[in-house]
């Protein structure tokens, strides 16, 4: 970097002063000697003045001239003020010296009035300072060199000092690097702001001395050229291939927007049991499925918990399930429903209030199932049935219980689909579900239900006994009405003057003795 001192005194002293100037876009340098044309309209004392801004007027020498017009392009021609004697004063002049250059390169020396405005003029000035020699640059790397005032050194081995070198990489768009001659050497570019902005392509940062790009711009690695940022267009992130997006978003087919990833159609992330996945933006939820809850990080289900009879509810090994008062338990047909519990033998039946009744009826009296309506000293209890006695539902042996039953098998069975027993291997023992005494695990009375025949059902025996209370009615009736009309039963059509009527008598074996003697018979002979 060049020190702040140094480099102000070249900008006060020079460059700076050529930077107001009207810069040319074709000169020469050789040495520490410039020469420049400047295509600006002006008569011959404006030229002059001009010149001495940095320098002088162009001494007439045919060797710089043809360098000078070399630099030019094609087909460019015109008159131009130049100090031809190199006396540099026109006291006392009419005419002062031009050249005449054409298209195809031919000059003439021609006398112009001093105030008539030519096509421009022609500057000399010499730089101070030391030179630099040529800039080294590997790698196939073509150099170019430009004067203070931007124009193309050529046909030089050394360069005065404020000389840029510019290398660049064949059929690269971006220079690969800038250099200032300053003090026999080559400074890279930035270097400080002062200096034609630290050879900058936009703007220097005078404090960091750094080179600025404008807004939608990046800073190429050459730090000094600005191009198109990539990552100005991409609505999400950016990296060295181009535009990228969050996690939770794919890059759209246009290359710079973002669109939202599915993940819950692509993947179904969410596998945990009652959980259903839902979309958000980049990214997902599990969530617990419609009437479940998320407790302890698990999905229950509380839907149940609504429709308990007696309105309670409980959760056991994570599922919530209806629980009911006491005396009462959960109904092994509805899960909602409570029925009365019965613990022991004999319990009250429950029965219908009726004012009208004096007497409980038994078609409104009503047992839990396992039990049996039975009346006890005009009172309705319920009886605990036992299965095992009626049914012998088990193959080895049965337990009754209140309300059920549980079947249990002999050592070396197991049981098998709740009343079967199996044999089983000695090792497996200690895993049958009965072994001749009470099992681990009695099935519960709920599991077996009453087994009881259809016609002892409570519901059935109320039925029956109804049915035959009025087929003894019905008989009842009828054997009366079949008296009454036996009595009045007349034989009309036997009746006739020369008919006896003969009924039967009880009599006593005497009587019939007696009669038998008195009274002859028709058929009997006569005895004379």
């Amino acid at each position: 970097m060049i020190p702040t001192t140094n480099a102000l005194l070249i900008c006060v002293l020079f460059l700076c002063g050529l930077e107001e100037t009207v810069l040319s876009q074709h000169g020469h340098c050789t040495g520490k000697q410039c020469f420049a044309l400047f295509q600006e309209s002006k008569d011959f004392p404006g030229a002059q003045k001009k010149c001495k801004e940095f320098g002088q007027l162009f001494e007439f020498s045919l060797e710089h001239l043809v360098k000078i017009f070399k630099s030019l392009p094609s087909g460019l021609s015109g008159s131009y003020w130049l100090d031809l004697h190199g006396t540099g004063s026109t006291t006392g002049l009419q005419n002062c010296s031009s050249i005449s250059a054409s298209t195809e390169r031919n000059f003439t020396v021609l006398s112009e009035p001093c105030s008539e405005n030519l096509s421009g003029f022609l500057c000399q000035y010499t730089i101070p300072g030391t030179t630099c020699s040529g800039l080294q640059a590997g790698g196939g790397v073509q150099v170019k060199y430009f004067s203070h005032m931007s124009f193309e050194v050529k046909d030089s081995e050394t360069f005065p000092e404020g000389t840029t070198a510019v290398a660049e990489e064949p059929g690269a768009k971006y220079p690969h690097s800038k250099h200032l001659c300053y003090s026999k050497q080559w400074v890279p570019a930035p270097w400080i702001c002062e200096v034609m902005r630290g050879g900058c392509e936009h703007n220097c940062n005078s404090t960091t001395n750094t080179c600025l790009c404008p807004t939608g711009q990046t800073l190429r690695p050459n730090k000094i050229s600005c191009t198109e940022d990539p990552c100005a267009e991409c609505a999400q992130g950016c990296q060295q291939e181009g535009c990228k997006c969050w996690e939770g978003y794919r890059l759209a087919q246009d290359g710079r927007s973002c669109v939202d990833v599915n993940e819950c159609e692509e993947e179904n992330p969410c596998t945990g049991e009652r959980t259903q996945c839902e979309n958000t933006k980049g990214g997902f939820e599990c969530r617990c499925k419609e009437d479940f809850v998320e407790e302890d990080g698990v999905c229950v289900d509380v839907s149940i918990c609504d429709n308990c009879e007696h309105m309670l509810c409980d959760k056991v090994n994570g599922v919530y399930g209806c629980v009911c008062r006491k005396g009462y338990k959960v109904s092994a047909r509805d899960p909602t429903k409570c029925e009365r519990n019965c613990t022991e033998r004999d319990c009250p039946a429950k029965c219908i209030q009726n004012s009208d009744i004096v007497q409980k009826d038994l078609l409104q009296c009503f047992c839990p199932d396992g039990y049996i309506l039975d009346v006890t000293n005009t009172t309705t209890i319920c009886t605990d049935i036992n299965e095992c006695e009626i049914e012998k539902p088990c193959d080895h042996k049965c337990e009754n219980l209140h309300g059920g039953f549980t079947c249990l098998c002999d050592k070396g069975f197991k049981l098998h689909k709740g009343y079967k027993c199996v044999s089983t291997d000695e090792e497996d023992e200690e895993e049958e579900e009965g072994s001749g005494s009470t099992p681990p695990h009695p099935t519960l009375a709920g599991a077996h239900p009453a087994a009881v025949p259809s016609y002892v059902k409570t519901g059935s025996v109320l039925g029956i006994t109804l049915f035959l209370v009025l087929c003894m009615a019905l008989l009842f009736f009828l054997l009366q009405n079949v008296v009454k009309r036996c009595g009045k039963f007349q034989l009309h059509s036997f009746k006739h003057p020369n008919i006896d009527i003969f009924y039967l008598q009880q009599v006593t074996t005497e009587t019939y003795k007696r009669l038998s003697f008195d009274k002859p018979f028709k058929n009997d002979p006569q005895i004379l």
